[in-house]
């Protein structure tokens, strides 16, 4: 569905939310199409028939593909031609809504992107996916307050079946907010949900280190470390910080000769360098 392939994006954007540095960019998109518009497999819209409602509807959806595929590849500008192409067949499409908001909020034009994101829950008010990417958006305006009830919100619909995302995003910005208690319930609420997802680990690692529960700390950044390809820069970084906190210089240099092999180039990598593990 278009619709959670919007929601899964803004679940794969906050992956990056608590971790300094992280990159946004390869995995960040969304699995859309993967022709380029108008070669052969990439969707084309069909023959308009403005007296036809389905066509209509078939037309919007068609652009809204579009629109994402756009969207995904950061060709902001040209998503945005296609979504009002969309709307224009459409206006009342829900997800065409959600994706605007998307959109705007990375464009960083709030006011539009709240209006759009609050249109797409007027038109489908059980919509899962939107209340996820409306929460994130709320938090990263520092709506804290807001943000978290938008969250529990989608959590709570008996039909969504994404709760192990919204709850890996509630937790982040509940650590974001210094609410760490919370924050250390949810997400390993979350974590229970799905317990393979590294982005999950790291930041219930990361809330248990700045608590003080380092032996938990360690459980969870050494369960990402594991797997061979879980492991990141900030996974190592987090790792030696956790090290030095308990007093096993040994490990801290283990971590640190790994994250200067395989990542020398790294902000972590730096600030290994410098000493700079309370930063």
């Amino acid at each position: 569905m278009i619709a959670r392939r919007f929601g899964a994006l803004g679940a794969l954007l906050l992956s990056c939310a608590f971790i300094a540095g992280c990159a946004t960019s390869g995995g960040g998109a969304p699995a859309l199409a993967t022709a380029t518009p108008g070669e052969s497999g990439a969707p084309a819209a069909p023959p308009a028939n403005p007296n036809d409602p389905a066509t209509a509807e078939r037309r919007a959806r068609v652009r809204l593909e579009l629109a994402a595929l756009y969207f995904s590849r950061g060709q902001n500008n040209t998503a945005l031609d296609e979504l009002k192409l969309a709307l224009a067949a459409s206006p009342d499409l829900p997800e065409a809504h959600n994706l605007r908001g998307l959109i705007y909020a990375s464009l960083g034009d709030a006011a539009v992107a709240e209006q759009s994101f609050r249109r797409a829950l007027e038109l489908n008010p059980r919509d899962g996916d939107t209340m996820h990417n409306y929460g994130w958006f709320l938090c990263q305006q520092r709506r804290y307050d807001d943000a978290d009830a938008t969250f529990q919100r989608a959590v709570e619909l008996p039909t969504y079946g994404e709760a192990q995302r919204t709850l890996l995003a509630r937790g982040v910005c509940q650590a974001r907010a210094g609410r760490w208690v919370d924050a250390e319930r949810t997400l390993s609420r979350s974590y229970e949900l799905d317990p393979s997802n590294p982005v999950t680990a790291f930041n219930l690692s990361e809330v248990l280190l700045r608590r003080g529960e380092l032996q938990r700390a360690r459980f969870y950044a050494r369960r990402i470390n594991q797997v061979p390809e879980a492991v990141t820069a900030q996974s190592l970084w987090l790792a030696a910080r956790i090290e030095r906190r308990l007093g096993n210089m040994e490990g801290v240099q283990d971590f640190g000769r790994l994250l200067r092999e395989r990542f020398p180039q790294s902000p972590e990598a730096l600030q290994y360098e410098r000493g700079r593990f309370d930063e």
